[in-house]
């Protein structure tokens, strides 16, 4: 596979250093990324970096993740407005190590192939570098004059930001063309990837080693993924949608990507999965043919929500998610944990109940499910009425009898009971 041209159709390539391509073609090459450990878990933002990481080591290339432990302790000035909040070395090799257990659901770590993946962290090398020792070596081989040519650098001292920009910021540029030195020296690596906004800090790494080694290294960025009504890809009200299910339960994570618009699902599948270009394209014709059905959408949804988690995580979302219109979904719905159970009825109109009325048995579900108490029905008529149309379920099993009581085994996850009036109204009963 051809890194280049596979990343091309897939438009993940923004700009390319002249002599990538050739170097690329000479056998196994190694780049790195890097990665910043100010989380426990990566985002979705991350993952357009580590899929350009997946098809490298795809191409039988050598990649390289590098957790900028040191660089992380500082913080990026490209595209920020302020500085960030400076983390300590307990929280970055904890944060470290889950971003390695994350990746490896992506990149081969563990076997003996010659392109097995490695995680290296900045630190290692930065942590007993002296700083009159760092600005003698390698300060002195770029100027200033270059550094503030740099647009990230431009941008903070042109009075977009009130704060101006502290040294710590100026010399980021410095400790990443630093990196891309001792991967170059210690590591072979001729090639560094990243997000279109890291091409400053990239080259100023292939600068340091052509002064420094009289070497060639190279440079290659993606751009940065957009939705297609120009919103920030990966946000969403609730904030970062992230790869720990701590954090973003699977059946959200799933529902993030069977919700995007026509146009996002068709340039996602490209970027977010490893199908092949005639899978896609097929895809897409589907899609044209009947949009309602969504096929780019389900099979992205499908492709990515496996390889983040697991077949039985996506599997268990796609069941969840048809809950509500499943009429026989009862064993399902007692199987959802209280989180998932909830953001399943996000938006379900919710009534707080009296727990003791309902493991008592001593309480009907007329009086239960209308005024004063949950007033799902207009009225204890209107109830007997749907009952005995079929018309009302509990926790997706039909109540037969209009007399019936609320019981304790109603409760789902010992708290709650899920009522359905017609085809399509539910409502959440929660028992405190």
């Amino acid at each position: 596979m051809d890194f280049i041209e596979e990343l091309t159709w897939r438009g993940m390539i923004h700009s390319v250093m002249p002599g990538t391509e050739e170097e690329l073609k000479k056998g196994m090459a190694t780049a790195y990324l890097g990665i910043d450990p100010t989380a426990d878990s990566l985002h979705i933002g991350h993952l357009v970096g580590v899929m350009m990481l997946k098809h490298f080591q795809r191409s039988g290339h050598k990649p390289l993740a590098l957790v900028g432990g040191a660089t992380g302790m500082i913080g990026d000035p490209s595209m920020k407005s302020q500085e960030r909040k400076l983390i300590d070395e307990k929280t970055l090799r904890h944060n470290q190590e889950a971003i390695k257990s994350q990746l490896a659901r992506f990149l081969d770590f563990d076997s003996d192939a010659p392109n097995a993946a490695e995680l290296v962290n900045n630190y290692d090398w930065m942590k007993d570098y002296g700083f009159l020792n760092f600005i003698r070596d390698i300060g002195k081989h770029i100027t200033v004059n270059y550094m503030m040519a740099k647009d990230s650098v431009k941008k903070r001292l042109s009075g977009e930001s009130q704060q101006g920009m502290s040294f710590t910021e100026f010399s980021y540029q410095l400790l990443q063309g630093y990196d891309y030195l001792y991967l170059y020296r210690n590591k072979n690596c001729r090639l560094q990837l990243g997000g279109s906004d890291q091409w400053g800090n990239i080259t100023t790494g292939t600068e340091l080693i052509r002064r420094t080694e009289g070497g060639e290294a190279y440079a290659l960025t993606c751009p940065l993924i957009t939705k297609a009504d120009g919103g920030k890809f990966g946000k969403t009200e609730s904030g970062n949608v992230w790869l720990d299910r701590r954090y973003t339960s699977p059946y959200k994570f799933y529902q993030f990507w069977l919700n995007v618009t026509d146009a996002d699902a068709e340039k996602y599948i490209k970027i977010f999965t490893t199908l092949t270009r005639e899978e896609v394209e097929d895809l897409v014709k589907a899609q044209q043919a009947d949009p309602g059905q969504r096929p780019l959408q389900k099979r992205l949804a499908q492709e990515i929500t496996t390889m983040v988690h697991s077949e039985a995580d996506y599997l268990a979302a796609v069941e969840a998610s048809q809950i509500l219109f499943n009429p026989k979904a009862t064993e399902a719905l007692r199987k959802l944990d209280e989180t998932t159970l909830l953001e399943v009825m996000d938006g379900v109109p919710r009534f707080t109940v009296s727990r003791q009325d309902i493991i008592s048995s001593q309480t009907r579900l007329a009086d239960l499910l209308t005024e004063p108490v949950a007033a799902v029905f207009p009225s204890k008529g209107e109830f007997r009425k749907m009952v005995q149309g079929g018309g009302v379920s509990i926790n997706k099993e039909k109540v037969a009898d209009p007399n019936a009581m609320a019981t304790a085994e109603m409760l789902l996850d010992d708290k709650y009971i899920l009522v359905q009036r017609g085809k399509k109204n539910f409502f959440l009963l929660i028992a405190e």
